[in-house]
């Protein structure tokens, strides 16, 4: 008759085995806290670099604005295309260039940087000027690093 042999655990087992848990589990919590660190640092560098486009873009549509107000003033003193286009040359704001009928310039900060472009559309239109470039160029490696 064969002896059956009994394996048992004393209560050493039971304990070394409560604490490789307790420590799997520390270990997974600091890992979710890390990466819970390290998504909002990236949410709020993300957060900066869209400010800052929102911003160029508000920089360039107050350019328009100014621009649109030279152009409606230029029109009023004009009597035909031509004259109309001499006069608003003659006085574009500084950093804008008028090259044929469309006029560009840019807004830029440290980092990033927007080249717009307008049309100066014929006298009499309803519009006086329309988009043709509104181009953002940015270097992200000072940021994300």
């Amino acid at each position: 008759m064969r002896r059956k042999s009994r394996i048992s655990f004393g209560p050493g087992a039971a304990s070394l085995i409560l604490i490789v848990v307790i420590l799997s589990m520390s270990v997974l919590g600091m890992l979710a806290l890390m990466n819970a660190r390290n998504d909002r640092r990236l949410s709020e560098r993300s957060l900066q670099v869209i400010a800052a486009g929102y911003a160029l873009n508000e920089k360039a549509e107050r350019s328009l604005s100014t621009l649109d107000s030279l152009a409606a003033g230029c029109a009023a003193i004009s009597d035909s295309d031509e004259a109309y286009l001499l006069a608003l040359r003659g006085n574009l704001p500084a950093g804008m260039l008028m090259v044929g009928r469309t006029i560009s310039w840019s807004e830029s900060d440290e980092l990033r940087t927007l080249d717009c472009a307008v049309e100066v559309l014929p006298l009499g239109e309803d519009n006086r000027l329309a988009w043709r470039t509104h181009r953002l160029f940015a270097v992200t490696e000072e940021i994300w690093n």
